[in-house]
Formats: structure tokens, C-alpha cells, sequence
């Protein structure tokens, strides 16, 4: 089962681009995040028409994931717990950041796709929202892990694990992506028992999922890593490979991501 991961930046602004991209690639699964629309606005026919059953969890003009699959999806589910309308941590938490779902394969694989928030400027109300949202993930995959489900959390993280996930490490010091309190959130969540995929596989620095369109970052290899695969143990069990499909920041109308990859034996 061929997974990826890919921030598209709008739909609307990248659809040919994305078509192209699940012509050349045919994921059996795609989990998109920054789509930019509302569910009744998204253009599904497109996309059904290249046979991929499609769930979506928009929001106007921001945020919003979505889930392609060419294979069954079951118990699909929309927004992390502890937000709106459960009288928990953040309950008036409207923003479209979260989606999960069974893919039914050889295997059942649950799906947890996500675009985390950024954070900046930090600090600030909007670096307390990412940390909150953090412990709410961490406490969704703590339930992942003790159901022992095969599973995996996946999307734009907006987190910089270590130093040899940017470019440039000391340009992020000040960033929400990059504060101590970040990769220590980050840090609490892999430590329940997952398994960090793309490290599982590729050691060292130099590997990006994310260029700016500023000043030049793709020309100068001016990148960092946030897009993540994160696996329980029973995922980890199957992985085959992981790679980050870096040739796509240099094609036409590029969004500032790239697809990252898994491949499962499911």
C-alpha cells in the first residue's frame, strides 16, 4: 500500500498540478492538507473520475484536509477530540486541521491525516493554540497506541524535529516550528511508541519536505523537514520504505511542500 502525504496550498490554485502528480505516482492513498475549501466546493469529480474515494474536512479560504483513497474507507471521522462542542480543552475549535479513516486493503490501516498549526508569531495566543493542539493529539495517539491498532498519524507537522531537519538551524531558533517546547511535544508523542518513518529509513541531514518561495530557498537548497509519517508499533512492523519525492518543488506552479511516501506491506 502506497501512501503520500502532500500540503497542496489551495486546490483550487493546484488541481492541474495535483491530477498530474496522482497520474504519474497512483497512490493508493493520498492525504492532503492547506486544501482552502469548503466540503461542498471542492471539486470531487476529478478526482473520483481517477477512481479514489474522497472524505474531506474543509474550511473556507484556509486550513482543511482530505483524504484520497483507492481503496475502501471506513469510520471516517472529522476534527481532533477535545475540540468543539466537547467541553474540553480547546472548545471552540472550529478550524479544519484534522481527519481520520480505515483504508481496508489486505490489511485495515487507520488513517489519521493532519496539518498541525503553525504557531507564529511565538509567543503569543497563537503558539499556546499549537501547543494545546499538541496535547490533544498526543492524547488521541496514546489511544492509538493502547488499542494497538495499525495505524498511522500523518500531515504537515510544522515541526522541525532536530537541527539536521533544516538547512539552516540557527535562522529557525526564534520559529514556532523549532522552539524547544515544540520538538519537546513532538517528542512526548513518538516517545508513546511510534515509530518516526523517514528516520526509520534515511539517517543525516539534507533531506526536505518544505522550501519557501522566498528569496530563493529552492535554488539554495534552503529547506526543512515537517512533513511527517509517524507509525505504531504494528505499522512500523510493515513499512517497507519512506522517501520525500523532492522533484516536485521544481515543477510547474508548485506548492511550497512535497509529497512524502510510505510503502506498507498491506
Amino acid at each position: 500500500m502506497k501512501i503520500a502525504t502532500f500540503n497542496i496550498n489551495g486546490v483550487k490554485a493546484r488541481i492541474e498540478t495535483v491530477l498530474s502528480w496522482l497520474d504519474a505516482t497512483q497512490p493508493d492513498v493520498a492525504i492532503l492538507q492547506e486544501i482552502k475549501s469548503i466540503d461542498e466546493n471542492f471539486p470531487r469529480e476529478p478526482f473520483e473520475e481517477k477512481g479514489y474515494n474522497l472524505e474531506t474536512h474543509g474550511q473556507k479560504g484556509f486550513n482543511g484536509v482530505a483524504l484520497l483513497s483507492k481503496l475502501p474507507l471506513e469510520d471516517v471521522t472529522r476534527g481532533l477530540p477535545g475540540g468543539k462542542g466537547t467541553g474540553r480543552d480547546d472548545a471552540d475549535d472550529e478550524e479544519a486541521r484534522y481527519i481520520e479513516a480505515t483504508v481496508v486493503g489486505d490489511r485495515a490501516v487507520r488513517i489519521c491525516g493532519l496539518y498541525l498549526p503553525n504557531g507564529n508569531p511565538a509567543p503569543g495566543p497563537k503558539y499556546d493554540y499549537k501547543l494545546r493542539w499538541m496535547e490533544r493529539l498526543r492524547a488521541r495517539a496514546a489511544d492509538l497506541i493502547a488499542s494497538e491498532e495499525t495505524a498511522l498519524i500523518t500531515g504537515d507537522f510544522n515541526v522541525i524535529p532536530q537541527a539536521e531537519d533544516a538547512a539552516r538551524p540557527d535562522a529557525w531558533r526564534k520559529d514556532a516550528l523549532f522552539l524547544p517546547q515544540t520538538r519537546e511535544a513532538f517528542r512526548r508523542i513518538t516517545n508513546l511508541g511510534f515509530t518516526e518513518a523517514f528516520r526509520a529509513r534515511e539517517a543525516g541531514g539534507g533531506h526536505y519536505s518544505f522550501w519557501d518561495y522566498q528569496a530563493g530557498a529552492w535554488d539554495r537548497n534552503d529547506g526543512i523537514r515537517i512533513d511527517h509519517f509517524l507509525l505504531t508499533p504494528q505499522c512500523a512492523d510493515i513499512l517497507k520504505s519512506c522517501w520525500i519525492e523532492q522533484d516536485m518543488r521544481g515543477k510547474d506552479k508548485p506548492s511550497d511542500h512535497v509529497p512524502v511516501w510510505v510503502d506498507l506491506a498491506a
